[in-house]
């Protein structure tokens, strides 16, 4: 079940590879989510200190957290990934051009995941190309339905 998606992602890159990944998160964090009051649009994945970390997700505190925890809404919060995963997302992100995006926050068996991927950025051409595509695809759906 799907919580936020990144509709920016797919309009800015082109998204080659998806992967899951894990968040670690406090327990206002996980309430705040639930309630739907997180945004991604303007969220990146950075590695550091030997992980990636999600930078830039904004999660509002709800106005019934506690007091004797301060929380920091844009805070970089530490992905869960395998040691392999790792070491094929370093290798790829370290080309020029290539960057991991967040795509999607969703639960899996009560779980906050994160969907992200490894994309390469569009110029302002292939946005266009990609406009027209999708309101190509658009008008053909409308005149096969007005046939029928």
């Amino acid at each position: 079940m799907s919580i936020i998606n990144n509709k920016k992602a797919f309009h800015d890159y082109f998204i080659e590879e998806k992967i899951e990944a894990g968040l670690v998160l406090d327990g206002w964090e996980v309430k705040a989510i639930r309630a739907g009051r997180v945004q991604i649009k303007e969220s990146y994945i950075q590695w550091k200190k030997g992980a990636f970390y999600l930078i830039g997700c904004h999660i509002t505190a709800l106005p019934t957290a506690s007091d004797h925890v301060k929380p920091i809404p844009t805070r970089p919060r530490k992905l869960l990934l395998r040691q392999a995963e790792i070491n094929k997302f370093i290798g790829k992100v370290e080309r020029s051009g290539y960057t991991l995006v967040p795509l999607n926050l969703h639960y899996s068996h009560g779980f906050v995941k994160m969907e992200m991927g490894l994309a390469k950025g569009k110029k302002l051409h292939d946005k266009r190309q990609s406009s027209k595509e999708k309101d190509w695809s658009r008008e053909k759906q409308r005149l096969l339905k007005q046939s029928r």
